[in-house]
């Protein structure tokens, strides 16, 4: 019975269908897409602006300072004589950004 509607409906032709297609397209395209290829330049921007010295957090929660660099390596001292190597891309943030202090100070 149903085969039967649709056989029997008319093919409607409305504009108004590829403009609230087009519409969804475009909100997709603002809210999901362009703020992911945001985030990834910028992470590659941070990766590429490494230096040794610099105090980072890895995407682990791991906190250190780097002292050796290369094209795809990191090393890290996270304590007195106490290094560890990660891959470049590990690298989530710098420790002094905005994001770190995010939290409010308080007044005594």
């Amino acid at each position: 019975m149903f085969l039967t509607l649709l056989l029997q409906a008319q093919p409607d032709n409305n504009p108004m269908q590829y403009v609230m297609l087009l519409g969804f397209v475009a909100v997709m395209y603002f809210f999901m897409i362009r703020p992911q290829q945001k985030r990834a330049a910028d992470a590659k921007k941070l990766r590429e602006s490494l230096s040794k010295g610099s105090q980072v957090v890895t995407i682990g929660g791991l906190h250190g300072r780097i002292v050796e660099l290369s094209e795809d390596k990191v090393t890290l001292e996270v304590d007195k004589g106490t290094r560890l190597t990660f891959d470049r891309t590990a690298i989530a943030r710098q420790a002094g950004t905005p994001a770190a202090k995010s939290a409010p100070e308080t007044a005594a």
